[in-house]
């Protein structure tokens, strides 16, 4: 190539560019994120009615409740408030709490491996919009697992409920 030539491409390169940076801006002003974890503005606060426990564990009860709370908290910025004031109302059923259900043991004696058990979470859960009347997530037999090895229930079922609740808190901000 010949010195003029690629003085010509550089050149007919450099009047591209401003005509690139011109549709890049455009194009950019069409795209955006915003924050708020994903609802619309008017949905500010919200009542987390308790789940009604047909298992037979009390505390498990309170364990939804309390991550449920914190979630919708840190994750969509909603703020609680009574249900006859809130934008947003949760509630459900804790359907079923299996536990101790064996998920793998060593077949060789001479091992010092522990047991591993996993336990069974399923619940149902209604998210109802108040300010418009629409159901804005409604999931009946959700359910997880979560193991844990032999002694160590609670850190399986913190993992089941963060599973579920995370699930819970991505289905609310699909619909958007």
């Amino acid at each position: 190539m010949t010195p003029s030539g690629a003085v010509r491409r550089i050149t007919r390169a450099a009047r591209s560019v401003p005509a690139l940076l011109l549709g890049a801006l455009l194009l950019g002003g069409c795209y955006g994120f915003s924050g708020g974890g994903g609802l619309p503005k008017q949905l500010k606060t919200v009542a987390i009615e308790p789940f009604d426990n047909q298992t037979a564990v009390p505390e498990l009860q309170r364990e939804v409740f309390e991550q449920l709370r914190a979630a919708l908290r840190d994750r969509l910025n909603l703020r609680e408030a009574p249900a006859a004031r809130a934008d947003l109302v949760v509630r459900g059923t804790l359907v079923k709490y299996d536990v101790d259900l064996p998920a793998g043991v060593s077949a060789d004696g001479r091992q010092t491996t522990s047991t591993r058990r996993r336990l069974l979470i399923v619940l149902d859960v209604e998210i109802i919009d108040q300010t418009t009347g629409r159901t804005l997530l409604k999931k009946n037999g959700l359910q997880r697992e979560g193991q844990y090895a032999e002694g160590g229930e609670a850190a399986g079922r913190k993992n089941a409920l963060e599973s579920l609740i995370s699930d819970l808190v991505e289905g609310v901000q699909s619909q958007w």
